[in-house]
């Protein structure tokens, strides 16, 4: 398998769950420049990552890389136990992928929102109150819990980097003690460790 990622991106949710599982696999490194190269483009014609090409099989958008990721060790349990753990894990991934990624576009690309400057503050600060809106249901749903839907599973490394994404933007996470508990425990895991090693140069919250 390859994945193709930029580093603080998204695809750390797969690049995680990839080392979780145990696949082999070759994690590829983009940049602005490569990510709207000719070849990117006829491989993923949206010019966005993450983008996992298994043998000649193509697979674009991070829910269905983690799913199918998943898919290659069953007996790991990333998706859940059953229909409802299922069911569970697709909830979360979908509140993750939609509301939580989407509040944060707005912070990392207000100019595809806004014609001008004048209003890029006032959407920021409008954007960190909807993202610490999600922050707080997340925080609720980790009550009592180690991982978002009680067992671990690939909505974990998404909640990962969307807390990830909260710090480099400085929302805070001092209100909400689980979701503390979770990102310590998440950047004790060796394989997540591993995964920022390989994207970042090193364990953190550096972006290159």
């Amino acid at each position: 398998m390859k994945l193709y990622y930029l580093p603080g991106a998204c695809s750390l949710a797969g690049h995680i769950v990839l080392k979780w599982v145990g696949v082999e696999h070759d994690a590829i490194r983009m940049d602005g420049e490569s990510i709207k190269s000719q070849a990117y483009l006829a491989l993923n014609p949206s010019g966005v990552v993450p983008l996992l090409v298994h043998g000649d099989f193509v697979l674009s958008e991070n829910v269905a890389i983690l799913d199918y990721v998943a898919a290659q060790s069953p007996g790991a349990g990333l998706f859940g136990d059953g229909a409802k753990g299922r069911a569970q894990t697709l909830r979360w991934l979908a509140y993750l992928n939609s509301d939580v990624h989407g509040a944060f576009k707005p912070l990392f690309s207000p100019a595809r929102f806004l014609p001008g400057e004048a209003m890029i503050e006032p959407l920021a600060e409008q954007a960190r109150k909807q993202v610490l809106g999600h922050l707080s249901i997340l925080d609720r749903q980790l009550e009592g819990k180690a991982w978002l839907t009680g067992m671990r599973s690939v909505a974990d490394p998404y909640l990962f980097v969307m807390l990830r994404w909260a710090a480099r933007k400085h929302i805070p996470l001092d209100a909400f003690a689980n979701l503390r508990r979770f990102m310590e425990r998440m950047s004790d895991d060796a394989s997540v460790s591993e995964a920022i090693a390989h994207e970042e140069g090193e364990p953190g919250l550096r972006v290159a």
